[in-house]
């Protein structure tokens, strides 16, 4: 499904944020990437999410080199990934409704399909109960779950959840998991940064290891050892 293939992204400050990463991910996949602070994870994924272009190499999704898309192709391309950040990144002036029927609309969503899904998508994720609270209403795992919603809502063949639970406590942090894990039961590729141990100990999924912008380690059913 993703293929980068000998990436290298050098800045212009001469800073080597990736070096000569190859990397497949196949669809269905769940991977955690783990690696200090600097270690290229945020590039990586930028790469993926073409924000990004390398020095060298090529990223290719679905066999397609995304960096290669024009203007109209890429906005089609992102549409096919769901990312979820640290922070959330929710509308604070919306509701949990409003929030997750705004990238309904961004997609071109009819309003009796918004009507429809968006109860589903927050009872999927535990949050039935709080659909007209705004973000300030409501936890900080509440929060996230309403994130998680927001991504999945128009059914992406990927999530890429960057840091996801680092804000979160332990009891939070196990529901954001779980709920990331019942979305790749569904058959959503999943890719997962963390620094947290426990979490990519207790998936016992596929872990790539990043240290200065290069692989150091990619196990089938890794643990967190850096």
């Amino acid at each position: 499904m993703i293929e980068l293939d000998q990436v290298t992204k050098k800045y212009s400050d001469k800073t080597l944020a990736l070096d000569d990463i190859s990397i497949h991910i196949k669809k269905g996949e769940f991977v955690s990437i783990v690696g200090h602070s600097g270690a290229g994870k945020s590039t990586l994924l930028k790469m993926i999410n073409a924000e990004d272009r390398p020095t060298l190499g090529k990223v290719l999704f679905e066999s397609t080199d995304v960096h290669k898309l024009g203007r109209h192709d890429i906005l089609l391309y992102r549409r096919k990934i769901g990312t979820v950040f640290q922070d959330g990144r929710l509308l604070a002036n919306r509701n949990a409704y409003e929030n997750i029927a705004f990238a309904m609309e961004a997609a071109g969503r009819y309003d009796h399909d918004i009507e429809a899904d968006v109860p589903e998508i927050l009872k999927l994720v535990g949050l039935e109960d709080k659909i007209w609270n705004f973000p300030h209403e409501m936890s900080g795992g509440e929060r996230q779950r309403v994130a998680i919603a927001r991504a999945i809502i128009n059914q992406p063949e990927l999530i890429i959840a960057d840091e996801p639970t680092g804000n979160l406590d332990p009891i939070n942090t196990g529901e954001i998991i779980s709920i990331l894990k019942k979305i790749n039961d569904l058959g959503t590729t999943v890719i997962l940064t963390t620094h947290n141990k426990g979490v990519v100990d207790s998936l016992g999924k596929r872990v790539i290891t990043l240290e200065s912008g290069r692989i150091i380690r990619d196990e089938k059913e890794g643990r967190y050892s850096i």
